[in-house]
């Protein structure tokens, strides 16, 4: 039985396997345009404007790595990248929610795309949803944390853009979103707290992302 790598061997894991190959793969705008389920998959979700691509752009090291998830056309599907030479696991970009100016059937289309990738995509080890600290968590953010709990995938709760917002304020809305956590089946328990802008949080959320996929 192998043992669990010490908490050194797995930081020095995540800044190679990050600081490598990192490329963009497809975009998929319906399940018949998934790639093939051989890689673990780790999903990133949030509200738009939330700073999904901010946030990858830091894991991976890179500037604009997730440019291409939010070139027009391409906002509503998910963009898939693969993260190692030989490839390790995929990330998927999925589009913004939150639409409050959107057509009744793009809102719909989004839901029924996300909801069919949730609940039938069996490599997606975890999903990353993010929350922006300075608004906390909004009604949109429970009804997909509900949506989770359904599809029984377990998602991380990662607080983007700590920065902007005083001490006091980012440690309200951390105890606000950590009690709503608990009464979630599918929230993991640890709140990551993030900023991409000043590289907070962002060492640890590699390494969490490596032991999900390692499950």
């Amino acid at each position: 039985m192998s043992e669990e790598p010490s908490a050194k061997d797995l930081a020095q894991e995540a800044r190679r396997l990050f600081s490598g190959r990192v490329e963009f793969l497809l975009s998929a705008p319906g399940l018949q345009f998934l790639p093939p389920g051989d890689y673990p998959e780790v999903a990133f979700c949030g509200r738009s404007n939330v700073g999904k691509s901010s946030l990858i752009n830091a894991l991976t090291g890179r500037k604009a790595i997730a440019r291409t998830s939010v070139t027009p056309g391409r906002t509503q599907e998910l963009n898939f990248f693969e993260v190692g030479q030989p490839t390790r696991f995929r990330f998927v970009d999925m589009p913004g929610y939150g639409f409050a100016k959107a057509p009744l059937k793009v809102v719909d289309r989004w839901r029924a795309l996300v909801r069919a990738y949730l609940r039938g995509r069996v490599v997606l080890k975890r999903t990353l949803l993010l929350i922006d600290s300075r608004h906390g968590l909004k009604q949109v953010d429970l009804d997909i944390m509900r949506m989770l709990d359904e599809a029984a995938v377990g998602y991380r709760l990662v607080l983007t853009k700590s920065d902007k917002v005083s001490a006091t304020a980012l440690a309200d809305v951390r105890l606000g979103v950590e009690q709503e956590a608990r009464r979630h089946s599918a929230a993991y328990p640890e709140i990551h707290v993030t900023s991409a802008e000043k590289g907070m949080g962002i060492e640890e959320l590699r390494q969490a992302v490596l032991r999900d996929i390692a499950v």
